[in-house]
């Protein structure tokens, strides 16, 4: 099975501020139609994007899901087409042991690019990016190092 979930109001706390009303309202993922692959990820707060700059985004969300399965993280469509908002690493890969990491419990960041010529507001609850759930395979010669998840991003 796999599912979104809110961190833990600590780590909000760390990561982006110690408000429980925007804790407690802010939206976990979800499709817009039965038959929509990506599960829209919503601003917490206001944004604000000038030309060519580049931000950080706490998603406030973790995600949990099978060994082999990954979630891609993708900049909505309609953001890239009408504003021409990128991610920075084109495409977020989170694995199955981000979840729950001791750095940071999991918490998905986005991190956006405005490579257009105008400044963009987004308001909080407005979609910016979306989440898809594949199923990956393994090479027959796949060696697995057994190495503990270390990183944070």
């Amino acid at each position: 099975m796999r599912d979104f979930e809110k961190i833990s109001f600590e780590q909000f706390c760390k990561d982006v501020c110690n408000d429980k009303k925007i804790y407690d309202n802010y939206k976990l993922p979800v499709r817009d139609s039965k038959l929509t692959a990506g599960y829209d990820i919503y601003l917490i707060q206001d944004l604000e994007l000038k030309p060519n700059e580049i931000i950080k985004l706490p998603t406030g969300i973790k995600a949990y899901f099978q060994d082999d399965e990954v979630l891609l993280i993708v900049v909505r469509s309609s953001a890239g087409f009408k504003y021409n908002i990128r991610l920075v690493n084109q495409v977020g890969v989170i694995d199955a042991d981000y979840y729950n990491n001791k750095n940071n419990e999991g918490h998905i960041f986005v991190k956006i690019q405005n490579e257009g010529t105008e400044t963009i507001k987004f308001k909080a609850g407005e979609a910016i990016a979306q989440g898809i759930f594949l199923k990956y395979l393994i090479t027959k010669s796949d060696i697995n190092l057994g190495l503990e998840r270390e990183s944070d991003y």
